[in-house]
């Protein structure tokens, strides 16, 4: 199996992205916003977590405000991967207040998913005590796949597959496409010689096929954990196993003591809760009232 080791976040990954998002929000023009705030007017802002998280996509929330007032000024407060706890002050910021209005949800979204991935996946690794490594999947949402497996990333999670070339991957309906698991890594062999293989396995017949075939990495798909451990058994020595199919947190402790190396999570970036906070803006002159204009 090959992983990407740990990366940054290359701002030219999420720069269309941001300009994307602020678009379907922005649309015709913040009417509000265009309406109530001057556009001289310029504000400070303070991006505040409501519960505990830990910190991912600060820099993509940060573009967001960027793209609409480009002296923006920009301080974080806390540092990517870094739990936070309720009440922490994650950024600070200074800019006209206009832009920072009208990009405040668009960055919020981001920001907030992006925490909720990261929290998740540092709750399974915690979990995972070290004794297995903890991989995410290709169940992202469309377009935001970098992303997101950024937020697994500095939460101390694994990326598997970033996508369709990264890897061989030869899942179920390959084996059935090609008649066995034997005559599937045999084609993809043909194409490939040297290429790491991994299959997926539903049994533990289709674990000896696998194993015969010589393949790297055998993944178990949805076995009960007896039925891991002895994949793990007969693969030791031959191949690395990754568990898959639904993996409730309290079910990790069991699978890190069955000696399998990986265990792949679609939940990680599948079901995301995202993380509340608030955007507290304040003016940097004192608000005027009608007949203080007058």
């Amino acid at each position: 199996m090959r992983v990407a080791p740990f990366a940054s976040l290359d701002p030219a990954s999420y720069r269309e992205i941001v300009r994307r998002a602020l678009a379907e929000d922005v649309r015709w023009g913040d009417v509000t916003t265009e309406a109530v705030v001057p556009a001289e007017l310029t504000a400070t802002g303070v991006i505040v977590v409501s519960t505990s998280c830990v910190l991912a996509g600060l820099d993509v929330a940060m573009e967001c405000f960027r793209q609409l007032d480009p002296h923006v000024e920009l301080e974080a407060a806390r540092r990517e991967g870094e739990r936070c706890e309720s009440g922490t002050e994650l950024a600070r910021l200074r800019g006209g207040a206009a832009a920072l209005l009208t990009a405040e949800r668009t960055a919020l979204n981001f920001l907030q998913r992006l925490c909720g991935i990261a929290t998740v996946t540092r709750d399974f690794v915690d979990a995972s005590s070290g004794r297995i490594t903890v991989l995410d999947t290709r169940e992202t949402m469309p377009t935001l796949r970098a992303l997101e497996k950024y937020a697994v990333r500095v939460a101390g999670g694994v990326n598997h597959r970033v996508g369709l070339d990264d890897g061989v991957l030869v899942g179920v309906n390959h084996v059935r496409m090609a008649g066995s698991v034997a005559e599937a890594v045999r084609r993809m062999r043909a194409v490939d010689a040297e290429l790491p293989i991994e299959v997926e396995v539903q049994s533990l017949d289709d674990v000896d096929a696998a194993l015969e075939a010589g393949v790297t990495t055998v993944k178990v798909d949805g076995l009960p954990i007896d039925a891991v451990r002895e994949a793990v058994r007969r693969s030791r020595g031959r191949a690395k196993v990754e568990v898959s199919g639904p993996v409730p947190l309290d079910r990790m402790a069991e699978l890190a003591q069955t000696g399998a190396e990986y265990v792949s999570i679609a939940q990680l970036t599948q079901a995301v809760t995202p993380i509340e906070m608030t955007f507290e803006l304040a003016s940097d002159v004192a608000p005027q009232t009608g007949a203080q204009r007058r």
